[in-house]
């Protein structure tokens, strides 16, 4: 096949001799549209793949091409010509290249004659030779191409089409179908070849078998005939020679026959029916034509033959109808041999069912008819005679078939059948009048009414008219009398009868001098007839007949005179009850009040005028309306309007009591129920209220109050309404009747039974209890405001509560009780405006019915009494006085209760369903009602509540109608209130946070609920505080809510987050914490589904606002933590940590106090979170160091917060927490971790900690709590010191350092921590371990010693101050504190402590300063001034001794490191203080006193030598005596100051007799008598001044001081001149020494006594002594 395409294309070349050389851009054009066109084939693969449609890439290219065609028409077109003739082309890519070509032939450019020719040919060529299996794409494309070149090169095209078009040879079939086109679209043009055209194909169609190719003969024929009857049309636009009809219909009338002969008989039906349709056109050519057309009738009969066929018998008879119509236009008739032929074939087509194949039969039918039409203008007396002959077979089928013929033939339009034919058929009728048949008589009615319509009224005067009135009397009497055993008969009945009152309303509107007796006869049909149907014609005819009458009556405006009428009130009542179901009987309102309209005069004179005006008002309103649209109470108002107008035209007669009387007649003329009745009982009630005389009508209420059967629901309430009508102008009367027929009964059980009264009636007691309690409410409902307060509570309301407390209260009772309550109450609402009205009885209704729904099960609905007695509390709630908020709320829950616990009903139980929905709807209007009284946010909140338990109820349909309750709520108050009454701070928080987890609710309906009630909430919100909540957020609502429609969890949780992110915006900060709050208390209410939903809202709030949050963090803290305990679930508690990680992340300080403020001991849930942190290293770090900030928080000085966060850092929280938080963290946490950044200030920290656990001991504040929440002490390890200390081990364990670890055991640090006797030991043992194993922190130590020693905690500045003196060498000598600038501060700080009350951080302070000495004695002489100064402070004060003796410690090591300059004035100082303590009762004072004097001396050079020789000899008794010191550490330190001292005296003699460290009490006796002999020679004036010292001493409180001063005292006595001797006081010593005989020591007394013994010697030598001294 390529081979051979190959070939033609090149055949095709050669004819056009050949393709020219190409120019350059003729090359690059090709190229150009070779690549578009490969685009446009690639790109159409990839897109059938795809299924996606065309490319825009395809169309891009397409266009490129055309629009460069339309610039280079001619290089473009011969581009593509070239590329036809490529080899092996595609299809589809040919038939791209046809469809651009098409598309340039047909812009303005110009083509080349060669390119055209080229384009012809080859067009030609791939038209008729394109293989069937490519199909005929390429070939229609090819001819559209040759039709779109004939507009321009039509010579061309056509030429080369004749060339293939010659006689006798078939053709291709697609040189006929574009022979056909160029005829269509050219056809002036084709004109001069439609001769040789048609000549030719008449010689193919005995070649074309094929029927493809008679198909394409039939177009193509169609087409040629409608091109030659637009050329004859259109003469005078040609410029051609001119063809005659004839001449065509000459050439056509050949082929015709053929057709119709050969071709028509084809057994395919598409070659049938392009033969068919072929056949109109040729006709319209053939029939005009004289020669030709009764050549034409020979061939009907072969087209009757085809009703036979398998072809739609519409084209046959559409065929048939113009060959037919022709005849009559013409006058042509057909032969008479082929009449009976077409009456039989077209009858039959009328009279058969149609075959289901057959499309077109009602049009079929319709063209039929036309054809009758036209056979009787032409052939009347032959039809008739046909329709008479088939009317006399029995066949029902045929008879009406032939009926409705001979109806289509009477109402014939213009031109108007011809008498004789009316006649005839007149004729063929009356022939059949006595059949009985339904259908029959229905067609020789229509008949009679399509004469009277058609101008033929003479013709029916006689049989018509009496044919009309026996099938109306026939057709009521049947219809009337019917069995239900018959329905289809009934029906067929009527129809016949409808059609009699088609009828009728025709003969009467058409048919003129109607007699009076057809007159009475309708009008009493009207009075009388029990099928009321009929009545809507029979009112139209009467109309009509009376309208005709008043005309004909001169004038006259009554027609009393003429005919007879029934009573005026009894025809009115007839036609006012009728006029009730106005659309009855097709429309009998209308033809009612038209006929009232025309007899106005004749009934009522009175009421004419009125009855002119408002009738058609009446009759417009039902026009207006149809029976589907109008309102049965608006239009029974307007007629009752109507009545009443009418009788106040008649006020002062008796026309209205007459009336009553009528209406009350025609109660038993209607059946129970039924509209008609209805309106009767309330007609009547308006008629009696207009009555003037109250006795007559007192007499007609209590006859109908006896003859009603109050077992007849319909008949009770239609009496009742009568009664509360009639109470509008009678309310006295209907009171007085109602109180005699009460009385007349007796109200006793036997008078119940009425068979008294009526025997075939028997009443039951409760029926009429229920009976009068709805008429006393409906009086009440009724009657006018002004006249209904006087008897409200009596007697109306007292009579209704007595007649159902008295009854035995089944449920009709309670149902008719609440009923007439809730009349009575809103008759009282509608009359209270007038005056401040308060109901006396509505606290006693209001008890009854809330005990019948408290008595209503509440698992099963059976009954409508629950709904009612809401409904009534809802009437009730409207009166004064008003329920109370509680009384309110109180009614509220017995509803809600008994209502939302109620199970749905299933499926299947439609009456269930209906109950269940009133009971809700009703519920949901008492709610919305007492909310009316109190709308403001206080009574939203208080409805909300009482929903609140049901919406967070574990039962689903509970769930649910508490949510619908809600949305209606909330849709109440958004519409009633809006932004006038803002809601509370809080509130808004609180409502979403109720219904936003019941998004995720398992059950759908609830979960779109909610949604909408969320929906309500943020528009509300939204209004008072204009936040940003828009069209966007909205989309967002109702994206979330169709996924919620969904059931998989997964994508509910994601909505529900979305739905939570979108709201988010609307909450401020406070209705966020409300939210949380809310979320939080409901948790675990329902299911996990709604626990998980509230997590997830928790979690999107705090992702999204986190950060805003800063002042309600405690609050939402502290809602997640008191509800966490009760969580189960994991998942849910996890999500719940989550977002408190997040609150810590953002706001550490607030979560941070709210955690440590949680009691003790630490419960799971708390334990919770702290692992969490714990699993987060960096978290876990970060929440350390604000633990860790807590602790110190309490040893530095408290600041003024400067921010929220310094308000929570700064916040009490107990350190018990925060150490058992510590302590959890570190040991949770990753023990790989180090924490090298933490680990000093953790361990410095809670080393503080530990000293302030130490001190005097206050209740906590989390054991206050504890001892609220739990029952009992803490357990033991749970305390202060314990807690610390596990921490510290903890910490330690995270150090490098095995060793450490292990020391600090074996040495028993923890022990000593633990006691507060031993903790300072404690402190300083671990603080010299530490620095002797972890030298990495030195630097970090000093500084948190300096920093904790400026804290003003005193715990916190005694551990500091202990480590400082316990690390004083490795601490003070390390130069990175110098470089640090570190040592000012420590001097400076120790300075202060120094200066303390406390005398332990006064010791502690004084020895560091001491130890400075020892650490840097080079960098201490800078402050030597302040550390002199620092430690001779407690020197000169009252201090204590341990305070006094770490002064003098100090002193000692500073004089230790300085020379006699560096101490300058303070020399003096500390050697006055160190005398002052030398007989200080503290061995420690002495002993230090000594020693810093001793180094005091040592320190003195030249400058200071005289000054210190003057302090040396006054403390040198002092050391003399105190070398016998009882304290051996005191003797030895003043022993050895004294020999340090001695060189002072400049005694060198002395110097070497003894040694200080050895010296024993002999020695010192020796060393005494020989420095007391070397000052008798050289000054003995200071001997004598040492005596008088010494003897002061005699009065320590040291008895080794004692007993020295006398050995002392003695020595110096005996070494004393007799001139010294003289001056002393010796009564005086010697009283003191016989003082001390009384010493309860015995050294001291022997010592005494050899002094004593020295004295009296002195005094026997004493020149001055006297005898009575002596003695």
């Amino acid at each position: 096949m390529a081979e051979a395409k190959t070939g033609s294309n090149e055949d095709v070349s050669e004819e056009t001799e050949g393709p020219e050389p190409q120019e350059p851009d003729d090359r690059g054009t090709f190229q150009q549209v070779m690549n578009l066109l490969n685009i446009m084939d690639s790109e159409s693969v990839k897109t059938d793949v795809a299924g996606v449609g065309l490319d825009m890439r395809k169309t891009l290219a397409s266009v490129i091409i055309t629009e460069k065609g339309s610039t280079e028409p001619s290089v473009v077109t011969n581009a593509l010509i070239r590329c036809l003739q490529v080899p092996k082309i595609s299809t589809q890519r040919k038939v791209n290249i046809y469809n651009i070509l098409q598309e340039i032939i047909q812009q303005e450019g110009e083509l080349e004659e060669q390119c055209v020719q080229k384009l012809v040919a080859i067009a030609s060529k791939e038209m008729r030779e394109t293989p069937e299996v490519d199909g005929y794409l390429m070939a229609e494309v090819a001819s559209d191409t040759l039709v779109a070149l004939s507009r321009n090169h039509f010579s061309l095209v056509m030429y080369e089409l004749q060339h293939h078009l010659k006689p006798l040879n078939l053709t291709d079939e697609f040189v006929i179908i574009t022979l056909a086109k160029l005829a269509n679209g050219n056809v002036f043009e084709f004109i001069p070849y439609m001769g040789i055209t048609l000549a030719t194909i008449l010689t193919m169609l005995r070649l074309a078998h094929e029927d493809k190719m008679r198909q394409a003969i039939c177009g193509a024929t169609e087409t040629f005939c409608e091109a030659v009857q637009f050329y004859l049309k259109h003469l005078e636009d040609s410029v051609y020679p001119v063809m005659t009809e004839e001449q065509f219909a000459l050439k056509l009338f050949p082929m015709y026959r053929y057709f119709v002969t050969v071709w028509l008989r084809n057994e395919n039906p598409e070659v049938k029916l392009g033969v068919v349709r072929s056949l109109r056109p040729m006709l319209a050519l053939l029939l005009p034509s004289d020669d030709v057309r009764e050549q034409v009738y020979d061939y009907i009969p072969l087209l009757l033959a085809e009703y036979q066929g398998g072809l739609e018998a519409l084209f046959i008879t559409q065929v048939l109808r113009q060959i037919l119509e022709a005849s009559v236009a013409t006058s042509t008739p057909i032969p008479q041999m082929q009449l009976h032929t077409i009456f039989t074939e077209l009858h039959l087509q009328v009279c058969s069912k149609a075959p289901a194949q057959q499309q077109y039969s009602g049009q079929n039918l319709t063209e039929i008819v036309h054809c009758f039409i036209a056979l009787a203008r032409s052939y009347p007396k032959e039809l008739m005679k046909f329709f008479l002959s088939q009317m006399e077979t029995s066949k029902e089928a045929i008879r009406v078939s032939t009926l409705s013929l001979i109806r289509a033939v009477v109402g014939a339009d213009e031109p108007r059948m011809n008498i004789r034919a009316i006649y005839l058929a007149i004729r063929v009728v009356k022939n059949t009048l006595s059949d009985t048949r339904s259908k029959v008589r229905m067609a020789i009615l229509r008949i009679i009414g399509q004469l009277a319509l058609s101008g033929y009224q003479d013709r029916i005067k006689g049989w018509g008219l009496k044919y009309v009135s026996v099938q109306l009397t026939l057709s009521t009497y049947k219809l009337t009398n019917r069995r239900d055993s018959f329905y289809q008969r009934d029906l067929e009945e009527k129809m016949v009868h409808k059609v009699t009152m088609d009828t009728v309303r025709i003969i009467t509107s058409s048919v003129s001098e109607m007699t009076n007796e057809f007159w009475v006869r309708l009008l009493c049909y009207i009075m009388e007839t029990d099928f009321t149907e009929a009545l809507t014609p029979i009112c139209i005819s009467l109309t009509n007949l009376a309208e005709r009458q008043l005309q004909g009556n001169d004038g006259g405006s009554s027609l009393t005179g003429k005919m007879d009428l029934p009573a005026p009130q009894k025809l009115l009542a007839r036609l006012l009850v009728l006029m009730s179901s106005p659309y009855k009987g097709e429309g009998r309102g209308i033809a009612m009040l038209n006929l009232l309209r025309t007899l106005s005069q004749s009934i009522a004179p009175s009421m004419a005028d009125m009855w002119e005006l408002e009738i058609p008002l009446l009759v417009q309103y039902l026009e207006e309306h149809t029976e589907f649209t109008w309102n049965q109470k608006t239009w029974e108002d307007k007629l009752i309007q109507f009545l009443r107008n009418s009788l106040k035209k008649t006020r002062g007669s008796s026309w209205s009591l007459r009336l009553s009387k009528e209406l009350n007649n025609q109660l038993e003329s209607f059946d129970s129920p039924s509209l008609e009745k209805g309106f009767l009982y309330r007609a009547l009630g308006f008629t009696l209220a207009m009555g003037l005389e109250a006795d007559k009508v007192e007499v007609l209420l209590l006859e109908l109050l006896y003859k009603t059967d109050y077992s007849n629901d319909f008949d009770r309430e239609g009496v009742i309404l009568c009664f509360g009508l009639c109470a509008r102008g009678q309310v006295k009367t209907v009171l007085n009747v109602l109180q005699d027929f009460e009385e007349g009964i007796q109200e006793s059980e036997q008078s119940w039974q009425m068979g008294a009264w009526r025997q075939d009636h028997p009443w039951r007691r409760e029926a009429v209890k229920s009976a009068l309690m709805a008429m006393y409410s409906r009086v009440a409902s009724c009657c006018h405001p002004q006249t209904l307060l006087p008897h409200v509570d009596s007697p109306i309301t007292s009579k209704i509560i007595h007649h159902y407390s008295s009854s035995c209260q089944d449920v009709c009772l309670k149902m008719a009780f609440m009923t007439s309550v809730a009349q009575v109450t809103d008759a009282i609402s509608k009359a209270a405006g007038l005056q401040n009205f308060q109901f006396a009885q509505k606290t006693t209704l209001t008890g009854i019915v809330t005990g019948i729904i408290k008595a209503e099960p509440t698992d099963s609905l059976v009954s409508p009494v629950r709904t009612m007695a809401m409904d009534t509390l809802s009437h009730l709630s409207k009166l004064k006085p008003f329920y109370s908020m509680e009384e309110s709320s109180e009614l509220m829950d017995i509803s809600v209760h008994s209502v939302i616990s109620l199970q749905p009903p299933g499926e299947d139980n439609e009456s269930i369903k209906i109950l269940y929905a009133n009971a809700l709807n009703t519920l949901a209007q008492l709610m919305e009602g007492l909310m009316q009284r109190q709308l403001d946010p206080k009574g939203l909140q208080e409805m909300v509540h009482l929903l609140e338990k049901w919406i967070l109820s574990e039962k689903e349909w509970e769930r649910e109608k508490a949510m619908n309750l809600h949305l209606r709520l909330m849709q109440v108050y958004v519409q009633s209130v809006g932004v006038c009454i803002p809601l509370k701070l809080g509130q808004f928080g609180t409502l979403v946070g109720l219904v936003a987890p019941c998004t995720c609710d398992p059950h759908r309906r609830t979960r779109l609920l909610s949604i909408d009630v969320l929906s309500s909430l943020l528009d509300l919100h939204a209004s008072q505080t204009c936040s940003p909540w828009g069209a966007s957020k909205e989309q967002e609502l109702a994206r979330g809510k169709e996924d919620l429609e969904g059931s998989d969890p997964d994508r509910i949780f994601c909505a529900s987050s979305r739905i939570a992110k979108a709201a988010c915006t609307a909450f401020s900060c406070d209705e966020v914490v409300s939210l949380i709050q809310k979320l939080c208390e409901d948790l675990g209410a329902v299911d996990l589904q709604h626990d998980k939903a509230s997590v997830t809202w928790i979690g999107a709030f705090l992702q999204l606002r986190v950060k805003e949050l800063e002042d309600k963090v405690a609050e939402i803290l502290g809602a997640i933590l008191a509800h966490l305990p009760v969580l189960e679930n994991l998942e849910v508690r996890r999500l719940l940590v989550e977002g408190v990680l997040l609150l810590a992340h953002y706001h550490q300080e607030t979560v941070l106090t709210a955690l440590l403020r949680q009691p003790l001991p630490m419960e799971s849930h708390l334990t919770e979170v702290w692992l969490a942190v714990a699993e987060n290293l960096p978290f876990a770090r970060t929440m350390l160091h604000g633990l860790m900030g807590r602790l110190q928080a309490r040893f530095t000085p408290r600041l003024s917060a400067a921010s929220k966060a310094d308000i929570w850092r700064l916040a009490a929280v107990d350190p018990l927490m925060t150490l058992c938080t510590i302590c959890l963290l570190v040991e949770k946490m990753d023990k790989d971790d180090k924490l090298p950044d933490l680990l000093p200030d953790l361990i410095y920290t809670l080393l503080l900690q530990l000293s302030s656990s130490h001190g005097p001991k206050a209740a906590s504040p989390v054991l206050k709590t504890w001892r609220l929440v739990h029952v009992g002490t803490l357990p033991e390890e749970i305390n202060l010191q314990r807690t610390t200390i596990k921490s510290m081990q903890l910490l330690f364990r995270r150090v490098n350092s095995e060793r450490l670890v292990c020391a600090l055991e074996e040495q028993g640090v923890w022990v000593l921590l633990e006691n507060s006797s031993s903790f300072l030991e404690g402190v300083g043992l671990l603080a010299r371990l530490c620095m002797q194993n972890v030298a990495g922190y030195r630097q970090r130590l000093a500084e948190l010693v300096l920093r904790s020693m400026a804290s003003d905690v005193l715990s916190c500045r005694l551990s500091s101050t202990a480590v400082c003196v316990e690390v004083r060498r490795r601490l003070m000598s390390d130069p990175i504190l110098y470089r640090e600038k570190l040592l000012k501060p420590a001097v400076l700080l120790l300075g202060k402590g120094a200066d303390q009350e406390d005398e332990a951080l006064r010791v502690l302070s004084l020895r560091a300063l001491g130890n400075m000495a020892l650490g840097a004695p080079k960098k201490v002489k800078r402050y030597r001034k302040l550390l002199l100064e620092k430690c001779l402070c407690p020197l000169r004060e009252a201090a204590s001794a341990s305070v006094a003796s770490e002064a003098m410690a100090a002193l000692t090591k500073l004089l230790a490191e300085l020379r006699e300059g560096d101490v300058g004035a303070a020399f003096a100082s500390i050697s006055e203080q160190c005398r002052a303590f030398f007989d200080s009762e503290s061995e420690l004072l002495r002993t230090k006193a000594f020693v810093l004097f001793g180094t005091l001396a040592k320190v003195v050079w030249i400058a200071k030598k005289h000054f210190f020789q003057a302090e040396v000899r006054k403390a040198w008794v002092a050391l003399l005596l105190h070398c016998q010191d009882p304290c051996s550490d005191t003797a030895s330190a003043c022993t050895a100051t004294m020999f340090q001292c001695l060189h002072f005296w400049g005694w060198k003699a002395l110097e070497g007799s003894c040694r200080p460290s050895v010296a024993s009490a002999e020695e010192m006796t020796a060393f005494q008598t020989a420095m007391c002999s070397v000052l008798t020679q050289k000054k003995p004036a200071v001997l004598h001044s040492f005596l008088l010292e010494t003897v002061t001493y005699v009065q320590s409180n040291l008895s080794r001081i004692r007993i020295a001063a006398c050995n002392l005292a003695g020595i110096i006595m005996k070494q004393m001149s007799a001139c010294y001797l003289k001056k002393l006081d010796l009564p005086a010593l010697q009283n003191s020494l016989q003082e001390l005989q009384l010493d309860s020591d015995p050294g001291v007394r022997r010592a005494a006594l050899e002094t004593l013994k020295v004295l009296d010697n002195c005094s026997q030598h004493s020149l001055l002594a006297s005898p009575a001294g002596i003695s």
